[in-house]
């Protein structure tokens, strides 16, 4: 509340700041858990938020029932359309054959635990996530060395925002960490896709086990 010249008391209608919403989307992906109020503001100035970055080449993606927003580049135009083609302002980030493989487990997951129509959070410990992956890769004599491969790859995915690790719950054992799969990873892996995951995983897994192959005859 605010008071004018004539002692009257007005409300001071304050409007969401467009500035703050851009440079959040620019700098990552944006979550209504992290601010509500924030995410209260995107929701009223989304259409001038996409008019804004149309012009930078990038659309909005926002789902507001899972609660996440964030910029894509728009798609190149075809080949026998005469518009210009402009620089990529959002660069695409190769994925290494276990990130991808990660990630395609994880969605698995996340689908099968929607299935369920239960939490909506799918909370998974580290163990849980190494034995995702393990059952894909060759058997090998160091089993401390194939841990620590999962292990650095875990750390890629939460580097990239598809896994948000958690605080250790009060009382809990040292090392025993947990981690939220990030609903977001569904707009990256479509359902066309997940319907594909079994021949793909088949395909994961002949490369892995042929990669290994050539390695043991290399080796001898």
């Amino acid at each position: 509340m605010e008071q004018d010249s004539t002692g009257a008391m007005t409300t001071a209608a304050a409007e969401p700041d467009l500035s703050s919403l851009l440079i959040g989307l620019l700098k990552g992906v944006q979550y209504r858990e992290q601010d509500e109020r924030q995410w209260a503001a995107l929701l009223n100035l989304q259409a001038r938020v996409r008019d804004y970055v149309a012009v930078l080449n990038l659309e909005l993606v926002l789902d507001e029932a899972e609660g996440y927003a964030f910029l894509k580049s728009r798609p190149e135009p075809a080949e026998d359309d005469p518009s210009p083609r402009l620089p990529r302002l959002v660069a695409r980030r190769p994925l290494s054959f276990p990130v991808s493989l990660l990630l395609a487990l994880l969605r698995k997951k996340l689908a099968e635990f929607d299935a369920g129509g239960g939490d909506t959070r799918l909370v998974l410990s580290r163990d849980e996530i190494v034995e995702l992956v393990r059952v894909f890769l060759p058997d090998g004599p160091n089993e401390a060395k194939l841990i620590d491969q999962i292990e650095t790859t875990i750390n890629k995915v939460v580097e990239l925002g598809f896994l948000h690790k958690l605080k250790p719950a009060s009382g809990s054992l040292a090392g025993q960490a947990n981690f939220e799969v990030r609903r977001i990873l569904k707009a990256f892996v479509d359902a066309q896709w997940l319907a594909e995951l079994d021949a793909r995983l088949a395909a994961y897994q002949s490369a892995l086990s042929g990669a290994a192959s050539s390695k043991e005859a290399r080796d001898e």
